[in-house]
């Protein structure tokens, strides 16, 4: 949608600050998708992405007024977004990963209870995005700049790094605009513009996922996540070992143990999903731009199998060098999965 087609002179406007919502409701409705997925990159979490946005749209319904149409209603809503995640990041601090928290385990860590009091970094389901370029002049795309690492690494950054990156590299902002949505100068964007990229090259890896899935193609990525599932679901270790590169890590928050190298993710695999879990049901999903695969487990081939996790994969070329098993059922409805198989 074009920067010009929601200024102050919108009918809508007009009627929205008169106190009509479905007026509202047509203005916010073309942009919830993007303003969810921005909410998502500075929050690291679908469901804090959601309280956000919530509370964006309402402090947008209440201060209308203060919308006078010297800008898009876009970037107005993109700045009160902002805020608002700033805010909820303030509060809530930084979302992590189990190696942000710790070294490797070089064996299966059998006895290991979940860890509730850090905050996690959760998938995304990408099939919310919409298609195309993230916005005009920018670095990344839409479903790069929803990738794993690259979510993972802005939570390394202050929240005004994140914002500026985002709002710069992500949505095409200029600095001026920038500088009004974070009440600063001009100066302080590009400084802030200049250590965020600094440490987002740092920890995250090239090529980006999107270039890798790009060269494999459609078929041959989801031939790979088939391929990883049934290897689960047939318990065969040598199929799964199959699939990795020989520094393939395997996390699982809220789990803070985590494996590195393929001996240790072996030795896991046959330990516990192979080993422990009777029977397998996979779907073959999506999230964050990236192949993933959504585990239910039953207590035997027949019984009901509950969903389990999330697994959300890495590719280096045409093997699997990350998993990422977010180990929680509630995040089944946000990919319009069931809770349950027969």
């Amino acid at each position: 949608m074009s920067e010009d087609i929601l200024r102050a002179e919108d009918p809508d406007v007009a009627e929205a600050r008169n106190g009509d919502d479905a007026a509202f409701n047509r203005l916010v409705e073309p942009l919830r998708r993007e303003l969810h997925a921005h909410c998502y990159r500075m929050l690291g979490s679908t469901h804090d992405a959601d309280d956000a946005l919530q509370d964006a749209l309402l402090r947008a319904w209440r201060g209308l007024e203060r919308f006078e149409g010297r800008s898009s209603m876009r970037t107005w809503l993109y700045t009160v977004a902002t805020r608002t995640c700033l805010d909820t990041a303030a509060a809530r601090g930084k979302r992590a990963l189990p190696m942000d928290l710790g070294p490797s385990s070089e064996r299966a860590m059998l006895e290991h209870a979940p860890v509730t009091e850090v905050a996690w970094l959760g998938p995304y389901p990408d099939g919310a995005l919409g298609r195309g370029p993230a916005g005009p002049d920018t670095r990344y795309e839409q479903r790069e700049a929803v990738e794993l690492a690259f979510v993972a690494a802005l939570q390394h950054l202050p929240g005004n790094q994140r914002a500026a990156l985002l709002l710069f590299d992500v949505l095409g902002f200029t600095a001026a605009e920038i500088a009004s949505t974070m009440d600063t100068s001009v100066a302080a964007v590009n400084s802030a513009l200049q250590r965020a990229r600094a440490i987002v090259a740092e920890k995250v890896p090239s090529p980006s996922q999107q270039q890798t899935l790009r060269k494999l193609e459609d078929a041959r990525v989801r031939e790979i996540a088939a391929d990883f599932a049934s290897a689960l679901d047939r318990g065969d270790a040598d199929a799964l070992v199959a699939l990795l590169t020989e520094d393939v890590t395997w996390s699982m928050p809220p789990l803070t143990h985590w494996y590195r190298g393929i001996e240790a993710v072996a030795d896991f695999a046959v330990e516990v999903p192979i080993g422990r879990c009777p029977s397998w049901r996979n779907e073959i999903i999506t999230a964050n731009g990236q192949p993933a695969v959504a585990c239910y487990v039953g207590e035997s081939a027949d019984a009901t199998h509950r969903a389990w996790s999330i697994n959300v994969l890495s590719l280096r070329d045409e093997r699997i060098c990350e998993i990422t098993s977010f180990l929680d059922s509630a995040l089944f409805p946000a990919f319009d999965l069931p809770l349950t198989k027969p």
